[in-house]
């Protein structure tokens, strides 16, 4: 599924996503959206169509809102970005990536509801008893993820494990600083009458040890979106991401094997739903 792009040395294949390297840059790289999607840690066989390019747009939306945070995207004027995936892909600075998937919860759900049942807790994160699903936390938490290899579930751990991957320093400047994106988007999306539930943020260093956030950013794929007006009328996770594609899933495959084809009808649900979202927040 990948592209050979002239000027391009093509790297590597993610779950919805390639690297390639431009010509004589090596401190550069490009990273090209496909409209393939996941879920469950798995890659569909059915993509979204124009997925990648309203997710490339949307991430570049929030860099620009989100100016106190140093991000990696970066300029070269000597690299041609092909025209075929110019909508869907972003020219980006070399870092070293922290192996931490920086999730913020605001509400409980999904596999953070799954922990809370179990344990009381999200990512060693102690909760009040009688939470339901989607119920609103007393303020947003940090509970981050250990990045599992392609195909792998990432495995919630708790804060001293982060300290323990990157050390202390790290470790809190990823909190605080993921604590802090949080904020500023759940105002700027609150506004225009969207909840911002949970979120999946990535984070590494440049060269002068700068943390910098990288990789697509409060997308619905990294993100749960909720539409507030049926949130304040009890009809709870009506959302503008996939979650969609999971209900599907989780009443017509039991987690083993190769996940079933997603039907028409889900695939363009799901495309109409990103579509929505991506005209609502930057109107």
């Amino acid at each position: 599924m990948t592209a050979d792009l002239p000027g391009f040395t093509f790297l590597t294949a993610g779950k919805v996503r390639d690297l390639y390297a431009p010509e004589g840059h090596d401190d550069l790289l490009l990273l090209v959206a496909d409209d393939r999607v996941s879920a469950f840690d798995q890659v569909l066989s059915r993509p979204i169509p124009g997925r990648a390019a309203l997710l490339t747009r949307l991430t570049r939306w929030w860099f620009d809102r989100l100016p106190e945070v140093p991000n990696h995207l970066a300029d070269a004027d000597d690299v041609v970005v092909p025209a075929e995936v110019a909508d869907r892909s972003m020219l980006v600075e070399r870092l070293s990536m922290h192996p931490v998937e920086c999730v913020v919860r605001a509400y409980v759900t999904g596999s953070g509801y799954a922990e809370y049942r179990r344990t009381g807790s999200i990512s060693g994160v102690p909760l009040p008893e009688g939470l339901q699903d989607g119920d609103r936390l007393p303020e947003p938490i940090f509970t981050p993820a250990y990045k599992a290899e392609q195909g792998e579930h990432d495995e919630n751990i708790p804060f001293e494990k982060v300290v323990d991957l990157v050390g202390a320093e790290t470790a809190e400047a990823l909190r605080a600083t993921s604590l802090a994106v949080f904020a500023r988007a759940t105002a700027l999306a609150e506004a225009k009458g969207v909840l911002l539930a949970d979120t999946k943020l990535e984070f590494g260093d440049d060269e002068q040890g700068r943390l910098v956030l990288a990789d697509e950013v409060l997308t619905p794929d990294s993100s749960r979106y909720w539409d507030a007006a049926a949130y304040a009328e009890g009809r709870r996770g009506v959302s503008f991401d996939k979650q969609i594609i999971r209900d599907w899933l989780a009443a017509h495959w039991d987690g083993h094997g190769t996940p079933p084809d997603l039907p028409d009808e889900i695939v363009q649900r799901t495309a109409d739903r990103y579509r929505e979202l991506v005209d609502l927040l930057p109107a």
